[in-house]
C-alpha cells in the first residue's frame, strides 16, 4: 500500500500541492482525475523521486520513500507522459537496451523477459520494426513494456490514453487492466471514461488538493437520483447557469443539452437521468468553485 500524508509542494510563487494524504491499496488501479494544473502530474513524480516535495511523507508498505528514493526506484515502473524513442532503433533493440540499464546482465534471461514483455503488449510481431513506424498506441504499449522490465510491485503512468484513437485505447486498457490486478497501478487522466472502465480507485484533484476520493461506483452512489436533464435553446444557456447548480453543457443538435444537480426537480421540463462519473467530477469541481468564490 502506497500511503501519502499532508504532502506539499511549492513551485516560484504557486502551491502545486496543498497538505494531499490519500491511501492507495495493493491490487489496485488508482486514478488521478482532474483540470490541467490540478497537481496530478506533481504529485506522481513525487511519489515516483523525481521530486522532492516541500513537506509531508510518503511511504510504500515499509518502505519510506523520501528517505529511501533508490530502493523505491528498484521496484518502480514509470510511463511519463511524453516519452521519447531512438526512432531509428528496432522495438527488441531498443527494450533490450532498457533492460540492461535496469540490471538485467544475464544475455539469456535478458533475452527471454525482453521477448516475454513484447508478447505481453502485443509487440512481438512487430519487434524488428523501428520505432519511429510506431502509432502512438503501439509506442504507448512500448512504453508500459519498459516499465514493466524488473517486476516492479509499483507502476506511474501519466495521461496513458491521451491522442490514442478508440482501437488503441481499449487495446491499452486492456493490458493495464491485467497488470493491475497484481501490482499497484497509478495512473492520472482527464477522461473520466478511462476510470469508468479501468479503475478501482479514483481520487478527484484540483487547486492542488484531494477534493473527493473513494470507489467510483460508491461515488457515483452517492448522487443517484440528484442528476437531471434538459435540452434548452442556446439564448437560455446563460440564465439556467445563473438559476441551477449546472454540472454540464454540452450541444445536441445545435442545442444545449443541460445535466444540473439538485435533490428534487428543479423544474418544468427536467427529467431525471442515471447519474455518470462525469456528473460526480463535475460536481466536485463546481463544489470548489462555490468555496473559492
Amino acid at each position: 500500500m502506497i500511503a501519502i500524508e499532508n504532502l506539499g509542494f511549492d513551485y516560484p510563487g504557486v502551491r502545486a500541492l496543498d497538505d494531499v494524504s490519500a491511501a492507495i491499496p495493493a491490487g489496485s488501479i488508482t486514478a488521478l482525475v482532474g483540470p490541467n494544473g490540478a497537481g496530478k502530474t506533481t504529485l506522481m513524480r513525487c511519489i515516483a523521486t523525481l521530486q522532492i516535495p516541500t513537506s509531508g511523507a510518503i511511504r510504500f508498505g515499509d518502505l519510506d520513500v523520501l528517505a529511501q528514493p533508490d530502493a523505491l526506484r528498484r521496484t518502480l515502473g514509470y510511463l511519463p507522459q511524453d516519452f521519447g524513442v531512438y526512432p531509428k532503433i528496432s522495438a527488441e533493440e531498443m527494450l533490450d537496451h532498457f533492460a540492461v540499464l535496469k540490471g538485467l546482465v544475464e544475455p539469456k534471461s535478458r533475452r527471454e523477459t525482453v521477448k516475454a514483455l513484447l508478447a505481453q503488449t502485443n509487440l512481438y510481431a512487430v519487434k524488428d520494426r523501428k520505432l519511429g513506424t510506431f502509432s502512438g498506441g503501439m509506442r504507448q504499449r512500448f512504453g508500459i513494456a519498459q516499465a514493466l522490465l524488473g517486476d516492479p510491485r509499483l507502476i506511474i503512468v501519466d495521461e496513458p490514453t491521451a491522442g490514442l484513437d478508440p482501437e488503441e485505447r481499449n487495446r491499452f486498457l486492456n493490458l493495464l487492466a491485467e497488470i493491475g490486478e497484481n501490482v499497484v497501478v497509478i495512473l492520472s487522466t482527464h477522461i473520466v471514461e478511462d476510470v469508468t472502465d479501468l479503475c478501482t480507485r479514483m481520487a478527484i484533484l484540483a487547486g492542488g488538493r484531494v477534493q473527493l476520493a473513494g470507489e467510483p461506483r460508491e461515488l457515483v452512489a452517492a448522487v443517484e437520483g440528484q442528476v437531471w436533464q434538459k435540452t434548452i435553446a442556446k439564448e437560455e444557456l446563460s440564465g439556467y447557469q445563473e438559476q441551477h447548480a449546472v454540472l454540464s453543457s454540452r450541444l445536441v443538435g445545435g442545442r444545449p443539452m443541460l445535466h444540473v444537480w439538485s435533490e428534487g426537480s428543479p423544474g418544468e421540463g427536467f427529467e431525471r437521468v442515471p447519474a455518470s462519473l462525469a456528473d460526480v467530477y463535475f460536481k466536485s469541481l463546481r463544489s470548489l468553485e462555490q468555496r473559492a468564490a
